[in-house]
């Protein structure tokens, strides 16, 4: 058995996983996010190891045998949070989140000083990535800045609890600012350029490979054997990637979480940062993958439903089957959303940008808002594909994962707008975890057939040229409020 963890943002859920490639049983812990102020994002990384005990322990209980047959583990995790330790491993402050915006101007401060680095490091610098997190603690937490061991991410602070290790991920270590992503190494101009020195930062493996093993105290609690082996492991994109399959050149996918992204799969560095588009290193060695991503993705249907007063998410999209059926063209009256929420990454890096309805009139309704809803987060994926496609990468037909891939209404629209093939697949909720369990085998020198094993396709949409026409005409309208939104803020 392999044990693969995914630490999320808002759920820490856990797999065991059979050498055939069957989820023998999975367990989830939600987790809260604390927002002390406008545009903050944080979390205490104790909560995350509390968590992971609890998931461990429920599949303890549910399965023992196949627990007690545990060989390897890996983990996958939410990218760009900053945990600061001290010498003694101690967290310092709570973990910055990946949606989190406090950095802006040390990150513009990085961009102006030095623009060069960004094609070395994969991106440009943005507040949500690690590095202008640390620029923001130095500037205004200098006592905490001063204490500073090492800097982790999120999914390595479980490995430092597991192992006693600092170790980290070429896939995660990309997600910093700090890696050189051709030669996958960290790149010291950047770390210094942060008042950072390469000891402060974890030693570095593939994700595949062997990272260190469980300690005595991590066995003891889990009731594992002691010195089990922990994997590399990975961020939680280039993990599900691994997990559902997408390991090759041409490869893609489309993840509709509480973020969304749109992540096709290369061969070389092919970014494109002047329009927000990463090029990271894959969590497998020699890949790396190319990445434009919305901070708010299937969070704006959960908003949305909140603030109708809807009873849940899936009530609200049964009105919208109803009131709108994809069989018709939309309505020129229906709303627009801009689903800038949270700001936005691909392909406008502004964190500052907020979201909003237009064209809302009395015919206005639940259904034709939780529409707009849907359709604005399609737009901004289309957006993100765009600005992809410039950075040299090819997306052909998409696998669609993460919570938003239980709507088929949605999976459909997003084929509408998208112009593709869009396919979901059964079990995608668990692709990190399954992706972590993977890397797990392959650490352990087990499994390499199950990469090329994806998941079963549960269903595919295609294009529906009916809808074309109109969906073209409310993009253009859609982009064409953009400057409207950026002048709110300027």
């Amino acid at each position: 058995m392999s044990l693969g963890i995914d630490l999320g943002t808002s759920e820490l859920k856990a797999v065991l996983l059979d050498e055939c490639g069957t989820v023998v049983a999975h367990a989830g812990i939600r987790l809260v996010i604390s927002r002390p102020q406008a545009g903050w994002s944080e979390q205490d990384p104790e909560n995350w190891w509390q968590a992971c005990l609890a998931a461990l322990q429920q599949l303890r209980q549910s399965q023992p045998d196949a627990y007690s047959r545990v060989r390897c583990i890996g983990l996958s995790g939410q990218m760009h949070g900053a945990v600061l330790l001290d010498q003694a491993n101690r967290v310092l402050r709570p973990a910055i989140l990946w949606d989190d915006s406090r950095a802006i101007a040390q990150a513009q401060w990085l961009h102006q000083e030095h623009p060069e680095f960004s094609e070395i490091t994969g991106s440009l610098p943005m507040a949500g990535l690690t590095a202008p997190k640390l620029l923001w603690i130095k500037q205004y937490e200098p006592q905490v800045f001063s204490d500073i061991s090492c800097v982790l991410s999120p999914k390595d602070y479980l490995r430092l609890r597991l192992t006693g290790e600092r170790v980290s991920d070429m896939s995660d270590a990309a997600g910093t600012l700090w890696l050189d992503v051709r030669k996958r190494d960290w790149f010291e101009p950047m770390v210094q350029a942060c008042g950072l020195q390469l000891s402060q930062l974890p030693r570095l493996v593939e994700g595949s490979a062997a990272a260190a093993g469980l300690n005595a105290e991590a066995a003891g609690q889990l009731g594992l054997r002691r010195q089990l082996l922990v994997a590399g492991g990975g961020g939680d994109n280039p993990v599900s990637a691994v997990g559902i399959g997408a390991i090759d050149a041409g490869h893609g996918f489309i993840t509709l979480g509480t973020s969304a992204a749109i992540v096709a799969i290369t061969g070389h560095v092919a970014g494109n940062p002047a329009s927000a588009v990463h090029s990271f290193c894959h969590a497998l060695p020699q890949r790396w993958y190319t990445m434009g991503a919305m901070l708010a993705g299937a969070s704006c249907l959960r908003w949305v439903t909140n603030l109708l007063g809807q009873e849940n998410e899936q009530t609200l999209l049964q009105m919208v089957e109803a009131g709108l059926p994809q069989t018709q063209p939309v309505s020129a009256a229906v709303p627009l959303f801009l689903p800038y929420l949270a700001g936005e990454r691909t392909p406008h890096n502004d964190p500052l940008l907020r979201g909003g309805f237009m064209n809302l009139g009395y015919d206005s309704t639940a259904a034709t808002l939780g529409y707009a809803v849907l359709e604005g987060v399609g737009f901004g994926l289309l957006d993100a594909m765009h600005a992809v496609h410039a950075a040299g990468a090819t997306v052909g037909a998409c696998a669609l994962v993460g919570g938003g891939a239980r709507s088929n209404y949605w999976a459909q629209l997003l084929s509408n707008i998208v112009d593709r093939e869009i396919y979901t697949l059964s079990g995608s909720e668990l692709s990190a975890c399954i992706g972590a369990a993977k890397l797990g085998f392959l650490a352990y020198g087990r499994g390499g057939d199950l990469l090329q094993s994806g998941m079963p396709v549960k269903e595919r949409f295609f294009p529906m040229l009916a809808q074309q026409p109109m969906l073209q005409a409310r993009y253009q309208q859609f982009r064409g409020l953009l400057t409207a939104a950026q002048t709110l803020h300027d």
